[in-house]
């Protein structure tokens, strides 16, 4: 066992992996306090660790092979933005999605282009008002719903998307959700998104960690943005994330943070500051709920917590069970809550279900950030 420990000791150091990272490679030696569930998805990415290294192999390949022109990218006549992450899920693209939305609508004809994920589907879709959830994902649905000026569609050939969506509509500028991996599109702007407290520079790559591709292809991002920040995070901590992402000169780092809206929506409206009054009942099925969960429990809710998967498919059982479950809160105050894009899925299933819409805020410099954005648009 000591000469385990030893051996991962080396490669800890040969790897130049952080601290975080390596407490999963701890638990096989010491669990300290882990719950079971924890233990062994600790051992289990340990074991798949060779898994990694031949997937960063084939993903480095194929980046070399896109860097030096033996896969061809495409490039388009209009603006082309790409927002996503280097992690699997939980960095805020959506809220991302939606604030570029915003700055750019007045001035410019926006398409947002997404593949859908977990639709039941295939191939282009323009989205309009008979689509559901099933037909074109939870996602851009809420992008459809919440800006009914621009045009929304799904593909998950993303090149094909775009030529259907200039052949079909009068389009200046189309947005790519979770497209950073993408490289048959060659975007005109990079938006890389990393979270506060699992920076990319403290992950490794799938099936040990949770990275898509390795921490280089961050290079490839013009603009990166550090997402779910405390709102006063202060100069001196900022400074010390910029030194740890090290990005180039040419690369703009910002700060963003969650904000929440000042009101539910859904069955019940009912203004968040009166939350505290209610027992909730919290129904998330997204990558990261816990932003959220400490939000409400903050304003001292009592909050009954239940999770599933990202994007999870609920089943009619699981629709009883959450009904039960709900009517089992003998509070005269209660509220069934949970995220807009979860709405997306089960408003039509719960009729009780309310949701709580957020978005991104700056925590400094949205000005700046705005401008950044807005220079990668051409003269139309």
């Amino acid at each position: 066992m000591f000469e385990i420990f030893i051996l991962l000791f080396f490669l800890r150091r040969s790897l130049k992996i952080e601290e975080k990272f390596y407490c999963i490679f701890v638990p096989l030696i010491h669990f300290q306090g882990l719950s079971l569930k924890k233990q062994f998805v600790s051992l289990l990415r340990f074991i798949l660790y060779p898994f990694s290294l031949l997937y960063d192999l084939v993903t480095r390949i194929r980046n070399l092979f896109y860097d030096l022109g033996f896969f061809k990218s495409k490039t388009f006549s209009i603006p082309i933005i790409a927002v996503g992450n280097l992690s699997v899920g939980g960095t805020g693209k959506t809220p991302q999605i939606e604030y570029l939305i915003k700055v750019l609508q007045n001035n410019y004809k926006i398409a947002v282009l997404s593949r859908g994920y977990k639709r039941k589907t295939k191939g282009f879709i323009l989205i309009d008002g008979t689509h559901t959830s099933d037909d074109v994902g939870d996602e851009p649905l809420q992008f459809f719903k919440k800006f009914p000026k621009i045009c929304v569609a799904v593909d998950e050939n993303r090149v094909n998307g775009i030529q259907e969506l200039q052949r079909k509509e009068s389009i200046d500028v189309v947005l790519l959700d979770d497209a950073y991996q993408h490289r048959k599109v060659k975007a005109d702007c990079y938006i890389l998104l990393t979270k506060f407290d699992d920076l990319y520079t403290d992950d490794f790559v799938l099936p040990t960690g949770n990275l898509r591709e390795n921490i280089g292809g961050a290079k490839r991002a013009h603009i990166i943005i550090v997402t779910k920040c405390p709102i006063d995070l202060s100069s001196e901590k900022q400074q010390d994330i910029k030194r740890k992402l090290n990005a180039t000169s040419k690369q703009h780092v910002f700060f963003s943070s969650i904000s929440y809206d000042n009101k539910t929506s859904g069955k019940l409206n009912i203004p968040t500051e009166a939350l505290n009054d209610y027992e909730i009942l919290l129904l998330t099925g997204i990558a990261n709920p816990a932003p959220l969960v400490s939000f409400l429990k903050a304003k001292g809710n009592e909050v009954h917590h239940l999770n599933y998967s990202d994007h999870h498919q609920f089943t009619s059982k699981e629709i009883d069970v959450i009904t039960t479950k709900y009517s089992s809160i003998t509070s005269e105050k209660k509220i069934l809550l949970t995220t807009e894009k979860d709405y997306m899925r089960l408003s039509n299933k719960i009729s009780s279900l309310s949701y709580l819409k957020m978005s991104t805020k700056f925590v400094e410099g949205d000005n700046q950030f705005n401008a950044s954005v807005k220079s990668f648009m051409k003269v139309l």
